[in-house]
């Protein structure tokens, strides 16, 4: 089969599109592509698709673990105690419902957005 599209970015809706990408940018490393109030962008250098992050008024933020969800990104990180920690410390929240009995950590990002930490040996 021929590959028709590819994915190269996942763009998410929030309330402050800059703010969010400083978040992800400091968490992932990324290289800021494009920022103004309106939109923001991170470039994965390579690693697969990028994050963008545009602003929409009157923005509603996601509720975990029930409500109006429409999505969760899943990072893997090699220290899942020490990514938490990091994550928390850069302004995540981590939600009392955890679901997968310790196999995954889900934490929000500072706008309410869920998502969630697999350990790198778990994703292989």
């Amino acid at each position: 089969m021929s590959v028709l599209a590819q994915l190269a970015t996942v763009v998410v809706d929030c309330a402050d599109p800059a703010a969010l990408a400083a978040f992800y940018q400091k968490a992932t490393g990324w290289e800021l592509g494009y920022s103004d109030e309106d939109f923001a962008s991170l470039d994965a250098g390579g690693a697969g698709a990028g994050l963008a992050f545009v602003r929409v008024e009157g923005h509603q933020a996601q509720t975990w673990p029930e409500g109006n969800k429409h999505l969760h990104l899943d990072f893997t990180v090699s220290d899942l105690a020490g990514a938490v920690g990091e994550l928390l410390a850069l302004g995540a929240s981590k939600p009392d419902f955890q679901p997968g009995e310790g196999q995954w950590v889900v934490l929000t990002d500072p706008q309410g957005n869920p998502f969630c930490l697999i350990p790198a040996t778990a994703a292989n």
